[in-house]
């Protein structure tokens, strides 16, 4: 039995043993502290069936937090908009953010069981940069992951899946992602 003092995650020694040593070769960082790494990933939900029942609200959560292993937070409207029946305050959505461990925890299990189980995978879009070195994706199912059981969820929901980066450009965070064996089509 694995004590928690000792256990490390697969990517955090994959990251520590051989990608920082290929990243800083390939992009001729002078200081180890130049290196990209990992800063957080967050996860979130919008239910926009929450307008009409709030109980979907509740039950996302715990799919979510089952998920990332990690309470997952409710998300009210800020603003009150008649036009689609939300109030101020009202509940739509759930979100959490994963942070060390937990983070590479979670990015072994996308990478490796959740993205390969997605209906006609063919990776993913290697565009999808925002200019600052983080990467935005959506999976449709939250089912694909190992956690979800199939038979005991009431309704699917779609999930972005934000990963953000130090890397100071998208190529940067592309050759980071790349080195967790990334699957990207592009």
């Amino acid at each position: 039995m694995l004590d928690a003092a000792t256990y490390i995650p697969r990517l955090k020694a994959h990251y520590r043993d051989a990608v920082r040593a290929a990243l800083k070769e390939e992009f001729g960082y002078r200081n180890d502290m130049m290196i990209p790494r990992l800063d957080k990933i967050v996860l979130n939900m919008g239910i926009g069936e929450a307008v009409k029942d709030t109980k979907k609200v509740k039950s996302a959560q715990e799919d979510l937090t089952r998920i990332a292993g990690q309470k997952a937070v409710i998300t009210k409207a800020k603003n009150s908009i008649a036009g689609f029946r939300v109030r101020d305050g009202m509940p739509l959505g759930v979100k959490v953010t994963l942070r060390g461990d937990r983070m590479f925890e979670f990015l072994d299990r996308m990478i490796t069981i959740a993205l390969p189980r997605v209906r006609d995978f063919r990776g993913v879009k290697g565009s999808s940069f925002d200019g600052r070195g983080n990467y935005a994706m959506g999976i449709k199912e939250h089912i694909v992951f190992p956690e979800i059981d199939f038979d005991k969820v009431d309704e699917v929901w779609g999930m972005d899946v934000i990963i953000c980066t130090t890397a100071k450009t998208d190529a940067e965070a592309k050759a980071l992602l790349k080195q967790f064996n990334m699957p990207f089509n592009s």
